[in-house]
């Protein structure tokens, strides 16, 4: 008899594997931050370029090794994302650079945070099979994240900071297939 708990870790990780894989291509991410409680805004397009990581690819090896995971412990599956941002209002790059996620189990490792270039985890969940959660907590602040996919040709995001139970900033996205 399988247990439960191994039942629900398969379930995540064939939707993460899913979720990865719709997700690959090139988008055109238009989003804008909210700074909390003045309402400051700052909004920002970026081109995101989204590639599918198979278990036991170099990425993958490297990034469990990062986290320090044993050799038994194998990544199911990853994915590489590609940005260069502008800063829409100020008409400046505003930043370029990649990140890897890996997933296994409910926890999604990745090489670098949001605010951080350290190597962070965050537990993830599915709402729905179209619907990724996350929360990723480091140096005091939490960050939820929300991301839906959209038919086959949009995304939508939902990023929520926060530090001391008190809400700082809330990012929202829409996001265009472009290949």
């Amino acid at each position: 008899m399988i247990s439960p708990l191994k039942i629900a870790h398969t379930a995540d990780e064939s939707q993460i594997t899913e979720f990865f894989q719709e997700s690959v291509g090139q988008w055109l991410s238009e989003r804008r931050y909210y700074t909390l409680p003045d309402g400051d805004t700052k909004e920002i397009e970026s081109i995101i370029t989204i590639r599918f990581l198979a278990p036991g690819c170099e990425e993958l090896q490297k990034l469990a090794q990062m986290h320090n995971l044993t050799d038994g412990a194998m990544l199911v599956c990853g994915a590489e994302v590609n940005w260069c941002s502008t800063d829409i209002l100020k008409n400046r790059n505003e930043s370029q650079g990649s990140t890897l996620f890996g997933a296994l189990g409910n926890v999604l490792y990745r090489d670098r945070g949001f605010a951080t270039s350290k190597p962070v985890t965050a537990k993830y969940f599915f709402p729905n099979p179209k619907t990724l959660s996350l929360r990723t907590e480091y140096n005091g602040s939490v960050f939820e994240e929300e991301l839906k996919l959209v038919g086959s040709k949009y995304r939508t995001r939902q990023t929520i900071i926060s530090r001391a139970g008190e809400q700082l900033m809330i990012g929202q996205y829409l996001e265009k297939r472009l290949a």
